[in-house]
């Protein structure tokens, strides 16, 4: 993402969207020009959104716009975890860590269910696996930070278990890892799939609009929004478009963006599929950060997520290198660890790792900076943002305004420097687990 372009543009497509038959991309302006509310951004959050408006305000219509293709944006770049369980505990100033972490599991398995709900009345297709995930750690100091998150479990009344080295490897068919656990609270899913399916059943009153790039937002009585060749008027304004939201004039000094990569090995045959465990499918979530990730797909495939950069895609080449080393480290005794499929795709993220979310002006409404977790917290805060836009009130609504908001940031090129620091940083405190 340049300084210039203030939407996505990546150089390769996504792999998993890569796995997908053709879909009809719907590029057709709308022949309206105003509408009851416009969200910017058709990844899982700005869906949520428009959906929930759509849903309760039958009689209004909703403008879905987008820079990208369904699939092509964050939320079909992922791993395909919809993880319920929370990622920060402390994103609140108000009750202790242990009462927001249940709040936030509340909301999450709320979230799942209505997701599930979709998926089951629209028939969508996205291998919807409820299987847990593991956690591994291949260092000393990641058991250690494993085993510091157990009582966090205990508190929370979530389950887990504990896994020996002997254990992962018949798990994983590596031995590569020395401690792990698995846990439930976790459903892989293919997420240019569901992101695609979601998008496919939308409400009648909702119009979407693919490749067709926000340029400006005009705050007025109604708001004007302009994108690449129209003009559009409304009353609200739901910005959903996650790390690219800072282009438009929202949260500059609040959220940043880095890339992060994945690759897909081809199709891998019954022997190469026996060596990855005896799971038909699993993922692991590395001990520390910027640790590596790991997915065996239920559809022969195997992935490998790992690296980071702020702010710019590195060099596909290198992407490619790094990824399969990471792959072979893991797997020595594969005959082959090439990746057929590689990408990357870009997070946000704040400072103290909390959500940007809540209405930020009279009509404008906002969710972004999911922090690396987006497929789930993304459909849970998109669907309260678009209840919100709709002046409901519930508990849920009540607890998620309540988060901790997230910490100023510098500005550049103070902000270069400590981002790349910090990842540099922690790039070293991951060592093996990398």
């Amino acid at each position: 993402m340049s300084k210039s372009n203030p939407y996505p543009s990546y150089t390769r497509s996504s792999g998993w969207n890569a796995l997908l038959p053709a879909r009809k991309v719907r590029s057709e302006a709308p022949s309206e020009h105003h509408f009851g509310a416009i969200v910017i951004g058709s990844g899982v959050t700005g869906l949520a959104a428009a959906r929930r408006i759509a849903e309760l305000e039958p009689n209004s219509r909703v403008l879905l716009v987008d820079a990208a293709t369904i699939g092509e944006g964050s939320s079909g770049r992922n791993s395909g975890f919809l993880i319920n369980l929370p990622h920060n505990t402390g994103m609140s100033g108000h009750g202790s860590p242990a009462a927001i972490a249940k709040k936030q599991i509340a909301l999450y398995n709320g979230g799942l269910k209505w997701l599930k709900s979709l998926i089951d009345e629209h028939q969508i297709d996205c291998g919807w696996n409820p299987i847990g995930k593991y956690h591994a750690a291949a260092t000393t100091e990641g058991e250690k930070a494993l085993r510091e998150s157990l009582p966090h479990y205990r508190e929370w009344e979530v389950g887990f278990r504990e896994l020996s080295a002997d254990d992962l490897a018949q798990r994983l068919g590596t031995r590569y890892y020395r401690y792990g656990y698995h846990n439930e609270n976790n459903v892989f899913v293919q997420p240019a799939a569901l992101v695609a399916g979601l998008a496919d059943s939308l409400p009648g009153n909702v119009h979407l609009w693919e490749n067709e790039p926000v340029l400006a937002i005009e705050k007025g009585t109604p708001h004007r929004v302009m994108t690449r060749t129209q003009q559009f008027t409304t009353p609200r304004v739901i910005i959903a478009n996650n790390g690219f939201a800072s282009r438009l004039g929202f949260a500059r000094d609040r959220v940043f963006t880095i890339y992060t990569y994945a690759g897909l090995t081809p199709q891998l045959d019954t022997q190469a599929l026996d060596a990855h465990g005896s799971d038909q499918e699993w993922g692991v979530i590395p001990a520390k950060r910027l640790g590596t990730t790991l997915r065996k797909v239920h559809s022969g495939r195997f992935m490998v997520r790992s690296g980071y950069s702020y702010n710019r895609e590195l060099p596909m080449q290198d992407v490619r290198g790094l990824l399969e080393l990471c792959y072979r480290n893991r797997y020595p005794q594969l005959k082959s660890h090439a990746l057929e499929h590689v990408w990357g795709g870009v997070t946000a993220l704040t400072r103290n790792g909390a959500l940007y979310f809540g209405r930020v002006d009279d009509g404008i409404f906002i969710s972004i900076g999911c922090n690396g977790a987006g497929m789930l917290k993304g459909t849970v805060f998109g669907k309260l943002l678009g209840e919100m836009a709709c002046g409901h009130q519930s508990t849920q609504l009540a607890d998620a305004l309540g988060f901790q908001r997230p910490n100023w940031l510098p500005p550049e090129p103070l902000r270069r420097l400590a981002v790349v620091s910090a990842i540099r940083y922690q790039r070293h405190l991951a060592g093996s687990e990398r």
